[in-house]
């Protein structure tokens, strides 16, 4: 089981904190660490000993959806740094398979990958490694950017929609698909191909999720078989 350092606090707003120097950074670069040190969710996660915030969107996706416990097999795409990994383990997974492009240290039991998931020996050596059919398939890639918007949003759908083609493949009857997603045209297509395969899919904002941020989450739960 992952635990937490000992120590610390967990985090609450006090006086927003500056970086004293900004040298050699752009204007945006030295906005994003500072909201990163004024960011409750992140001062928290630095405390419990997470890898990243993103860990609490998971934990709140899991509390109302039940995706976690003893006995399920995960799959987590893109978990670089380990964040949704770590929640995993600490509610009981303990057959867990991760990739990402990206080096990421070791989250035993988890077996991590350094691969690239569109190349086509990555989805079946993640299976190899799962030992038998996905409960729950996890999704949180995102593709490098080139700063067209609509270019940008037609990549992160086209991801998105590799990982529910995944999803669909090596899921059980009864599973869960849960992908990071943006506000934006282009998904609507996704979003009616996932219903022909799950009983329900839904949109979901968790609290930890930025309010600026146009990110949410797919979670498409009952999967029908193929």
């Amino acid at each position: 089981m992952v635990k937490p350092p000992t120590g610390g606090l967990e985090g609450g707003r006090g006086k927003p904190a500056r970086l004293k120097t900004a040298k050699e950074r752009t204007p945006s670069q030295q906005a994003w660490l500072e909201r990163q040190i004024n960011d409750p969710f992140a001062a928290k996660a630095r405390a419990l000993g997470y890898r990243s915030r993103a860990a609490f969107k998971i934990t709140e996706i899991d509390d109302r959806f039940h995706l976690f416990r003893k006995g399920v097999r995960v799959v987590d795409l893109g978990l670089a740094p380990g964040g949704w990994t770590q929640v995993a383990i600490q509610r009981g997974v303990t057959d867990l398979v991760g990739v990402d492009l990206l080096p990421v240290d070791p989250l035993p039991p988890a077996q991590i990958l350094q691969m690239d998931f569109t190349d086509p020996a990555c989805g079946p050596e993640l299976m190899a490694r799962l030992g038998g059919p996905a409960d729950v398939v996890l999704s949180d890639m995102a593709p490098n950017t080139v700063g067209h918007r609509e270019t940008d949003h037609l990549r992160i759908i086209g991801l998105i929609e590799a990982a529910a083609d995944f999803a669909i493949e090596v899921l059980r009857p009864g599973g869960t698909f849960v992908a990071k997603a943006f506000q934006g045209g282009g998904a609507d297509g996704l979003i009616a191909h996932l219903k022909q395969h799950f009983k329900e899919v839904r949109n979901i904002k968790p609290k930890a999720s930025r309010q600026d941020s146009s990110e949410l989450f797919l979670v498409a739960t009952g999967f029908k078989g193929r």
